[in-house]
């Protein structure tokens, strides 16, 4: 594997980086709250960087992200590339592709993804779906969201025609819940795949990939339906690799930024008269953090590129998915910790990061689950 970025992919990460430093600083982010900055966003649009994924694939997504988390920049980017640019093109029928595409490459329409536990949203023989998902990220921007039904089958629900609660909370994502109730869907390739796009992705015949159904568990009491899907083959297994990497880059980079203030903010701290990057006990606690960040990226990107290259990728998203969750949570702790006192005021840039790399922590699942459906899937190759 070669995980040198293509001039397109480079192109892209130098000019994402220069847009997310100029506009995402700590004053606007402050203004933004839990809410998306246009202005931000607007730029990502105009500059094309959404519509770039298509041309440098999920790999140059998660380069794309890193910089994003890096920033923790205010704007819906993954899940729009993701549920949206990538489900269309992957999954959607050419129709679908020449009527959805256009918008969601210029910003204009913003997607989004309801994964909720497998069984908690079910579709009837007239697309019409019923359920409810507790939390969608930036379902306040959004004009379209991905939702799996029971057996599987993708859907793409308008927001307007479906029922939403915007929470309003400190965290960051504008989160909202879903309420679905008899409200009509679009099936995602209802046309028929016209070239098998998005099959090679998928480990064995999809049966334990994202047999979970979600990030993390919403409490539903479990699927009746069958283990196959209406739609294109595959199609559901192939989203939620897909997801699960793209969130591991953003997890990334909010762990190198975190990291970025911890020791900026340790190189020029004193305490009795030797700056704190100095002590063996701060040296060793960010070199820790430095080697997680390292292990959340290599496996991102492992598994990106296997994606990108038609390969089977379950396994490598679900460790992705684990070394995110897992040492994500242990680098962002480890920011606001070596900040001392200054790391649990709110308003510190530290606490943005910290923020960020729990909710992603949350959304991609416990690291005890996302082992069990690892060890499942390994097994189940193993007897095979």
């Amino acid at each position: 594997m070669d995980f040198t970025p293509t001039q397109e992919q480079a192109a892209a990460h130098e000019l994402a980086a220069r847009i997310f430093g100029d506009l995402s600083t700590h004053e606007r982010l402050a203004a933004a709250g839990t809410g998306t900055d246009t202005e931000l966003w607007k730029a990502l649009c105009a500059a094309g960087l959404i519509e770039a994924v298509e041309e440098t694939g999920l790999l140059g997504l998660v380069l794309l992200l890193e910089e994003q988390g890096r920033r923790t920049a205010q704007v819906p980017f993954a899940v729009s590339c993701v549920y949206g640019l990538l489900a269309v093109d992957r999954h959607g029928s050419p129709e679908q592709r020449t009527r959805l595409l256009p918008a969601l490459r210029d910003g204009t329409a913003v997607a989004t993804g309801a994964f909720p536990g497998r069984g908690a949203v079910r579709a009837d023989g007239d697309g019409r779906l019923t359920g409810t998902v507790p939390w969608v990220p930036w379902l306040r921007d959004a004009t379209h969201v991905l939702v799996p039904d029971a057996d599987r089958t993708l859907w793409l629900v308008r927001v307007m025609d479906a029922e939403t609660a915007t929470v309003e909370t400190t965290a960051p994502w504008a989160a909202g819940r879903l309420l679905l109730d008899g409200t009509r869907g679009e099936r995602l390739g209802d046309d028929g795949p016209e070239d098998g796009r998005g099959r090679g992705g998928v480990d064995g015949d999809g049966a334990s990939v994202g047999d979970r159904g979600a990030y993390r568990d919403e409490g539903s009491s479990g699927s009746s339906g069958s283990s196959g899907s209406s739609g294109p083959p595959g199609a559901y297994e192939d989203m939620l690799a897909a997801a699960r990497i793209a969130f591991a880059g953003l997890q990334a980079g909010v762990c190198a930024g975190s990291l970025a203030l911890a020791v900026a903010h340790t190189s020029v701290r004193e305490q009795f008269g030797r700056p704190l990057a100095t002590k063996q006990a701060v040296q060793l606690r960010a070199a820790d953090a430095y080697m997680d960040t390292e292990a959340i990226r290599v496996t991102a990107y492992e598994a990106a590129w296997r994606y990108d290259e038609g390969l089977p990728c379950g396994t490598h998203a679900l460790t992705a998915g684990w070394w995110a969750s897992e040492a994500g949570k242990r680098v962002v702790h480890t920011g606001q910790h070596l900040h001392g006192g200054v790391g649990a005021d709110i308003g510190h840039p530290v606490h943005r990061h910290f923020l960020w790399g729990r909710q992603l922590d949350a959304y991609l699942g416990p690291g005890a689950q996302l082992l069990d459906e690892l060890g499942r899937l390994l097994a189940k190759e193993d007897a095979a």
